[in-house]
């Protein structure tokens, strides 16, 4: 064997060492953290919905408890979402739907939507969205109390008519200078209040997504 090989052949079983050492350390670090990256998403999702309803009107695990939903065209989901759904002592209370408005002035805006078992709404937040900063504030709770107009609204409080912003000759208010954004998320709001009342007996019978696992 020349020194040539024999060189190549070291520097190749040091460069595999180093390979297997780095993987068996990410490995490490991924199951070391993956119980508090777990942990730590479970708190921020917990908190979000408890912005929309409040945490003693159930008494289940609501992450635990969710289930999936395949894509929905009422909900404007192209890929599966989750429902998360509310029990007290065994009855359905509320459910959580993620929600997509495609037609935001700058693309999709993404909702949490919170629906009582009685059909009304108990809240409604932006998760994400790309709209013009300033001008799309206005949605985001931290910035603007405008999407607290949804709170306590329902399909027989509201008929559909009436769910357009008032420069369109529906009942809610929007920003001047700026329409599409709030057309968009009243639009979508409304569909996913229409899907639940079609579909509320079958978003209580889903299995819990960890019992499907």
């Amino acid at each position: 064997m020349s020194v040539y090989t024999r060189h190549s052949t070291k520097l190749a079983l040091v460069l595999a060492a180093f390979a297997l050492v780095g993987t068996t350390l990410l490995a490490l670090t991924y199951s070391a953290t993956k119980d508090n990256i777990a942990a730590s998403e479970k708190k921020a999702k917990l908190a979000l919905i408890a912005q929309i309803l409040p945490p003693a009107l159930y008494d289940n695990d609501i992450i635990r408890d969710a289930s999936e939903l395949q894509p929905t065209a009422e909900l404007g989901t192209a890929e599966p979402t989750l429902v998360y759904r509310a029990l007290k002592d065994g009855q359905a209370v509320a459910a959580i739907l993620e929600v997509v408005a495609p037609d935001g002035y700058a693309g999709k805006i993404k909702l949490l939507v919170a629906i009582k078992s009685s059909g009304e709404i108990s809240g409604v937040r932006v998760v994400a969205h790309k709209e013009t900063p300033g001008l799309g504030d206005y949605i985001e709770i931290a910035k603007n109390s405008w999407i607290k107009v949804f709170d306590g609204t329902s399909l027989d409080k509201h008929p559909s008519k009436e769910w357009k912003v008032k420069k369109d000759g529906g009942q809610f208010d929007y920003m001047t200078g700026a329409t599409i954004t709030p057309r968009a998320v009243i639009k979508a709001v409304h569909k996913a209040l229409v899907w639940y009342s079609n579909n509320q007996e079958k978003i209580f019978s889903l299995p819990a997504q960890e019992q499907t696992k």
